[in-house]
């Protein structure tokens, strides 16, 4: 794949590796960084990593690690010997944890910090966390703080705040997820916009995934992303 800006990465949102390489063959080439997500990776443990990696996919582990510092530091120097390049853990843990994570994940996996979840709006936040929640923006913000501050590669949020983050932490890099194709249903995303807006923005991955796996022809939209990011 040439050198894009914004990295598309697969979502592999299926319960098996045989669903996984059933998609990937309908998907195609083009389909050469994939996520490997909760549902996954707890049906196939590191397996599914490594049958990735032997067919020449990079693998982004969204695992959403949460838990005290030592733990998280295991966990990603867990995901680092499995040769993952990128893995997540919720910001909501904390700088000290962030920082565990990052020096668990030492040099070969990057660490991004989940600011706030592309489902919720300002009310269903306000109510998980059990405060007013006066604009999803500020959060997400005060989130990459926190990956600033833990030393983290980047933060995963909506692309309606990437130009915010940029602005604020312009050495984070940002990865949307929950991106659909103009036109297209948002499911159950409360915070959407297209690859190219994201991208343009500044994001520096672009999670895909119904918007392409649910396409009559995978093959055809995901090339026609890959070329159109290129431009």
């Amino acid at each position: 794949m040439a050198a894009l800006k914004a990295q598309p990465i697969l979502a592999l949102d299926v319960p098996s590796l045989a669903a996984a390489q059933e998609l990937l063959a309908r998907v195609g080439p083009a389909a050469d960084f994939v996520k490997i997500g909760l549902e996954l990776f707890t049906a196939e443990g590191p397996r599914v990593v490594d049958w990735m990696h032997a067919n020449g996919r990079r693998v982004f582990l969204d695992l959403k690690l949460h838990d005290i510092p030592n733990t998280v530091r295991g966990a990603a120097a867990s995901a680092r010997a499995m040769g993952v390049e990128l893995l997540t853990v919720h910001g909501y843990g904390g700088a000290p944890m962030v920082q565990a994570a990052v020096e668990g994940a030492g040099e070969g996996t990057r660490i991004l910090v989940v600011t706030v979840l592309t489902s919720f709006d300002r009310a269903a936040l306000g109510l998980a966390l059990g405060r007013e929640v006066e604009e999803l923006g500020a959060e997400v913000l005060r989130l990459a703080g926190v990956a600033h501050a833990g030393g983290a590669h980047g933060i995963v949020c909506s692309g309606h705040e990437v130009t915010a983050v940029r602005t604020t932490f312009p050495t984070l890099a940002p990865l949307v997820p929950g991106l659909r194709l103009a036109g297209g249903t948002a499911h159950d995303q409360a915070r959407v916009v297209t690859p190219e807006r994201a991208a343009a923005a500044g994001a520096a991955y672009l999670v895909l995934g119904r918007a392409v796996t649910a396409a009559e022809d995978p093959a055809r939209v995901m090339a026609d992303l890959v070329a159109s990011l290129a431009r």
